[in-house]
């Protein structure tokens, strides 16, 4: 494949919308793909700026987008706020898209949980801490753990 420089506006721009065609993405995200691209700073900011404001990137979306793939895939709140804030999104934005993305982290935590461990409540501590551990990793909430592990989910 030809790598074709991004020395022009026009580029920059061309190469920042076939990123978001494929999927999308936050703005910190999309500046260090196209500067890794080649693309000098002084380009970016005024390509993706326009793009934010022709509403072709967008911070909400991607956060929308972002956390349904995550916790479709069996990850909890705490796991995909810190994959986020790593990615340069701003921690109330996502706490913000975390609170108003509807799902219901309980019953995401019972579906990985069976899934994992076949729905069987741990005989000892040992298993018990081996269930925790894998579901703290996951991203669900100690609170939320214990309730399912004691029952009363």
């Amino acid at each position: 494949m030809a790598t074709i420089a991004l020395d022009t506006a026009v580029a920059v721009r061309r190469a920042a919308m076939d990123l978001l065609a494929r999927r999308e993405h936050g703005r910190v995200e999309l500046e260090r793909k196209l500067r890794q691209r080649g693309a000098p700073a002084e380009l970016i900011a005024p390509a993706l700026d326009r793009l934010a404001e022709e509403g072709l990137l967008s911070e909400a979306r991607y956060l929308e987008s972002f956390i349904n793939y995550r916790a479709r895939s069996g990850y909890g709140p705490a796991r995909i706020r810190e994959e986020l804030t790593q990615r340069g999104l701003s921690r109330s934005d996502v706490d913000e898209a975390l609170r108003s993305c509807g799902f219901d982290w309980a019953s995401l935590l019972r579906e990985v949980w069976q899934r994992k461990f076949a729905g069987e409540l741990p005989m000892d501590t040992k298993e018990r801490a081996r269930q925790t551990r894998f579901l703290l990793y996951r991203g669900y909430s100690m609170d939320l753990i214990g309730r399912l592990m004691s029952g009363r989910d």
